[in-house]
């Protein structure tokens, strides 16, 4: 097991994870520093604690729409993925084909 010391709003953190992955935990613990250095710039002073609460849920708050917009998206592919149960769909789509299979044949044959 790797050991990384992180450094999160000027303070650092011992920090263990699983071989391998050393960059990236340093590269969260820059996205949750980049956010608390964002929520300071709003001009609150506020406690450690709390900087680390808000950072936390504006990354929960994130990770929500972003499973919400996959979730939607599933679903769309899903439906669009689903056969008609009659077939009626796809013999019409076969029929617009054909005819214009024939057109172009048409097109070439007359001069």
């Amino acid at each position: 097991m790797a050991q990384v010391t992180i450094r999160i709003n000027g303070f650092t953190y011992p920090v263990s994870c699983e071989d391998g992955q050393e960059q990236h935990l340093t590269d969260m613990a820059a996205e949750v520093d980049r956010r608390i250095t964002s929520i300071k710039s709003l001009g609150s002073q506020t406690g450690e604690s709390r900087l680390l609460v808000l950072a936390a849920l504006l990354l929960a708050d994130e990770l929500h729409d972003t499973k919400t917009a996959l979730s939607a998206a599933e679903s769309i592919t899903s439906a669009a993925a689903k056969p008609e149960p009659d077939g009626t769909e796809r013999r019409a789509r076969l029929r617009r084909a054909a005819a214009r299979a024939e057109e172009i044949a048409a097109d070439l044959i007359e001069p």
